[in-house]
């Protein structure tokens, strides 16, 4: 990247409110979290690992920010990463205990 590439992107980034790159992060987690508990049309299986991460992260951030970002934008946020957790849950063949699945030591546990 050149400078002025740089430069031009660093203005760009000035002039982004918090909450689009805070809801733009979490939506980039949410597909990557469903592609890997297998949920992509591709009909690629996943990797539960690698689900688990993502998943931790989602709910760390959407945690964090929910009182930041406001209701109008976490509810959704939250409701996408309840049914990421529930699809996990299903895909797992070992059943992680309640409270003990991914993210949720940042929501309780999820039925």
């Amino acid at each position: 990247m050149t400078e002025n590439e740089e430069t031009r992107a660093l203005r760009e980034l000035e002039e982004v409110p918090a909450v689009e790159v805070i809801t733009a992060t979490a939506v980039h987690l949410m597909s990557a979290a469903a592609v890997q508990v297998g949920l992509a049309e591709s009909g690629y299986k996943g990797d539960l690992d690698e689900a688990r991460k993502l998943i931790n992260a989602l709910a760390g951030l959407v945690t964090a920010s929910a009182a930041e970002i406001g209701d109008h934008h976490a509810r959704p946020l939250r409701d996408g990463l309840r049914s990421l957790q529930l699809a996990f849950r299903e895909a797992s063949i070992i059943k992680d205990a309640p409270g003990q699945g991914p993210g949720e030591k940042y929501t309780g546990p999820v039925n």
